[in-house]
């Protein structure tokens, strides 16, 4: 099967390639108004994000909508490259100006195997190759119009679309379970340990009816009666148990590090000889908190898995029983714990600073243990079924990823 090389602006509907995103600010997401699409809600796989919806308002919003088969590229920063194919199913979005707009000819390719290609190791080495020097982290709308894209017949683009679309629609499906549960789980926490409604010994909600406060001068803010202000390194230990991979040459590790978590949600694993340098080794009771910039809100919760190593990048808790393991994982995805560890970093430039472990850790808390365990034994399994979906998630991404090439280059066809 031969597959021909087309420049991406031949792929497109006459004059609509190369369109420029709105030039407007985000406002607070509002469903009543057009839903903005910027980069950070594109993940690393092009798939839209939904943590952090923002809205946007502008008299020829028209202009910026986005219609089923069109696909936008990020143009600028450490993103460049990124794409969103839109479905209708996404509701809809108005692109930002960091992003360039192409409208796919469905008469010249199936557009969503473009989607799949533009996750590609041959897409991505095409960026790779023009983000180094003068034109780092920045590529304009005619230099992606001339993108070279391996076309195949249609036949097997169609194969490919067909045969990788359900991996996708489970990945996604796990990833809304995902985030409804989080959802569920962060309104427990903010219920029990910010309001500090939790559930008295009738079972009623502690401080709405009338359980006793006193103020606490180290947090400006009253705390339930039998409660301690503490910091975190009263509550859980930081490991730095650590292993070289390299002197394992053939055993192959999980390797736990911020790109993998953006790109999979979980590990990468890799051989020991492909791991340069000295690694934590990762038990099963373990917490990973990003000490990076602007990366606090990478947590990763440990899986059961043996062989897990992660990189030092991350500060490692280690929990000494499961309940405590849920309830921190909770705290390290409070907003005020990554304010915190953001006002703390410290560094030459904002990329490079991190907040040190020992300042990290001198986070303080209104600390009550067996309000913690209860809740870390209430939402048990729901964190489970979450670290469970980023396990599969990353089962399905490495099968994608596996799939992908051969489909390409016809190894996989259609009988």
């Amino acid at each position: 099967m031969s597959n021909k090389k087309i420049a991406l602006k031949h792929l497109c509907i006459e004059n609509e390639w190369g369109k420029y995103g709105i030039p407007a600010s985000a406002e607070d997401y509002d469903i009543s108004k057009t839903r903005y699409l910027r980069i950070t809600d594109i993940s690393e796989d092009g798939e839209l994000l939904n943590a952090d919806k923002k809205s946007v308002s502008a008299e020829d919003i028209e202009k910026y909508l986005l219609n089923e088969g069109d696909i936008v590229f990020a143009r600028t920063g450490n993103s460049t490259g990124k794409t969103y194919y839109h479905e209708d199913k996404n509701g809809e979005l108005a692109f930002a100006g960091f992003l360039i707009k192409y409208a796919l000819d469905n008469a010249k390719i199936n557009p969503k195997y473009l989607k799949f290609y533009t996750i590609s190791t041959e897409y991505r080495t095409w960026v790779k190759n023009l983000s180094v020097g003068s034109t780092r982290g920045n590529i304009n709308a005619q230099t992606f119009a001339d993108c070279p894209i391996t076309v195949p017949e249609r036949k097997q683009q169609d194969l490919l679309v067909r045969t990788l679309s359900p991996l996708i629609d489970k990945i996604g499906l796990n990833n809304k379970i995902s985030e409804e549960l989080e959802v569920m789980a962060k309104t427990i926490y903010d219920y029990w340990f910010v309001q500090f409604d939790f559930p008295n010994s009738e079972g009623n909600p502690y401080k709405s009816s009338g359980g006793k406060m006193i103020w606490s001068e180290d947090l400006q803010r009253e705390i339930p009666e039998g409660w301690f202000v503490q910091p975190l390194s009263k509550i859980t230990e930081v490991s730095n148990e650590s292993i070289n991979p390299f002197d394992f040459a053939e055993k192959e590790f999980k390797h736990y590090s911020i790109p993998a978590f953006d790109e999979l949600g979980t590990y990468n694993i890799e051989k020991g000889n492909q791991i340069k340098s000295s690694k934590f080794l990762i038990r099963n009771s373990d917490v990973l908190v990003s000490k990076l910039n602007p990366w606090f809100s990478r947590v990763i919760y440990s899986t059961n898995d043996e062989d897990l190593i992660s990189s030092t990048e991350f500060v490692v808790w280690r929990t000494k029983n499961v309940a405590l393991k849920n309830y921190l994982y909770m705290i390290a995805r409070d907003k005020s714990f990554i304010t915190y560890c953001s006002q703390s970093a410290t560094g030459t430039s904002n990329s490079h600073k991190r907040v040190n472990p020992t300042v990290m850790m001198d986070y303080q808390i209104a600390f009550n243990e067996d309000v913690a365990e209860r809740y870390g034994n209430l939402l048990g399994s729901t964190i489970m079924i979450y670290a469970k979906n980023q396990s599969e998630n990353n089962n399905l991404i490495q099968l994608r990823n596996w799939l992908l090439p051969m489909l390409m280059n016809g190894q996989v066809t259609e009988k």
